[in-house]
């Protein structure tokens, strides 16, 4: 029981939440960019919030099933088509034996998933089934039969217009900059980025030392390179890194990082730790109400 690529578009991969714990080994925590949204797209077809599934980056792929497939696209906003049925994002579907499933493109946001009940059931590597290269044409992924009936979830996953903001702490050589030069302008999402970090383009931040000796980063942690500009650190960047780090983004707005696409404009606002266990603490319990809903209300999945 397979779901057949086709066309693999600019990069398909299978995610899951990561490999956290090899971090000391150097191997990043990769999986989903978007752990919200692969979280509650994972509960509209059953499965656990950390099941792999197929993370889509502003152009999709063009898929076949081989059997019927209990599936949903959920994250930003991609047009879906399928010659035997409409589709729509957000919303679940089954596919036929032999449907073809497209994958347009979103014009709003970088990332959704294509979850399918039972998950893509991919190679297990370091307690992870994330891939390291996207699919390729003619791959062929392992799933489990299902359907399911019509069912959605409309959370606010899209966030505030541009500038989009995030919120940060202080990073550990934040003493070494002028945070007014940081805070005071609006940075933009250069080409230049992917999975491994955000390059943005603003205002050079000036740094009063400029030596430092390689310790540990993480997802998250803002860099300022040379020439002063900022590199957000994605779930893809290394695990240590010898650029000064003026802010790290919180744990409830990483998510957010990987919704950011090219051209998108943002801003940088100032939290202090209090307010940023808070914040986390409000995300994880609309997480958790959200997963008691839809698990409770799978009574139609087979």
């Amino acid at each position: 029981m397979t779901l057949r690529v086709l066309d693999s578009g600019l990069h398909t991969l299978v995610v899951d939440f990561g490999r956290p714990g090899a971090r000391s080994l150097g191997v990043p925590v990769g999986g989903a960019a978007d752990r919200f949204a692969l979280a509650v797209g994972n509960a509209l077809v059953g499965n656990t919030p950390s099941a792999a599934a197929l993370e889509i980056s502003l152009v999709g792929p063009t898929l076949q099933a081989g059997c019927e497939l209990a599936c949903v696209v959920y994250g930003a906003p991609f047009t879906l088509s399928s010659d035997r049925q409409k589709l729509k994002a957000g919303t679940t579907f089954t596919l036929g034996p032999g449907e073809m499933l497209r994958i347009g493109s979103t014009g709003e946001g970088m990332r959704a998933y294509l979850c399918v009940r039972g998950g893509i059931q991919a190679k297990n590597l370091l307690g992870s089934r994330s891939a390291l290269q996207p699919v390729a044409a003619d791959a062929e992924l392992h799933c489990l039969s299902g359907s399911i009936h019509p069912r959605f979830v409309r959370t606010d996953w899209t966030w505030n217009r541009a500038p989009k903001t995030l919120r940060t702490l202080d990073g550990l050589q934040a003493s070494w900059f002028d945070l007014e030069e940081l805070h005071s302008q609006e940075f933009v999402v250069t080409p230049a980025s992917n999975r491994m970090g955000l390059r943005l383009d603003g205002k050079p931040l000036r740094l009063s030392q400029r030596e430092l000796l390689s310790e540990p980063v993480c997802p998250g942690s803002v860099q300022v390179t040379r020439d002063g500009q900022c590199i957000i650190l994605g779930v893809d960047g290394q695990t240590i890194g010898g650029y000064p780090k003026v802010a790290q983004v919180i744990t409830a707005d990483l998510d957010k990082l990987g919704q950011l696409r090219p051209g998108d404009r943002i801003r940088f606002t100032r939290v202090n730790l209090e307010e940023a266990e808070a914040i986390y603490r409000q995300k994880q319990a609309e997480l958790r109400q959200w997963l008691t809903r839809l698990r409770t209300t799978l009574d139609h999945v087979t």
